[in-house]
């Protein structure tokens, strides 16, 4: 086996159970092997186009990361209320420190929505996340428009209230 291969293989092997420890944290089960997949074919790739890289465990991380975001990304088209959640949040290649920061306020949200009862984290996500309609979700449910509006109120105004303080003390920083 060549040095190089021999370095790939190394590498794979010792990053890959953090690596999918930390994909874990932030996808469904079902999706955690395809970004892991993802992350190595990044690497070989960069490793065929002779790209140097310093660091291959944070470089993982880092590739780990954006394919973390991507997913996000597509399975989220429409973020209406949040659109600037983005812009609110560090950069992810603004280093250690900001990345630590991103992750504690994506993980912070994802709290905020899981503390919502069932019915109103239901309405939020499908209309604000998945971008579906009131009426096409009126007739899912046989709820309502005025009740789903109203579940989806209580939702944001809780999102709101519970989010406030972490908003403060990041605009701060």
């Amino acid at each position: 086996m060549p040095d190089e291969d021999r370095q790939l293989a190394d590498t794979v092997a010792r990053e890959s159970g953090r690596l999918r420890n930390f994909i874990r944290k932030s996808v469904a089960r079902e999706d955690v092997e395809d970004v892991l997949q993802d992350v190595f074919f990044e690497l070989v790739e960069a490793r065929r186009l002779m790209k140097p890289i310093e660091q291959a465990g944070a470089w993982l991380f880092r590739v780990a990361r954006n394919r973390i975001i991507d997913r996000f990304r597509r399975k989220r088209p429409e973020f209406a209320d949040l659109a600037s959640l983005e812009d609110l949040l560090p950069s992810p290649d603004a280093g250690p420190e900001a990345a630590y920061a991103r992750r504690v306020l994506l993980e912070e949200i994802e709290a905020a929505l899981e503390e919502l009862p069932e019915e109103q984290r239901f309405v939020f996500i499908a209309h604000e996340l998945e971008g579906r309609s009131f009426r096409e979700l009126a007739a899912e449910t046989g709820s309502s428009t005025n009740t789903l509006l109203s579940r989806k109120r209580y939702a944001v105004l809780h999102l709101r209230r519970r989010l406030q303080s972490i908003y403060d003390e990041y605009k701060e920083k």
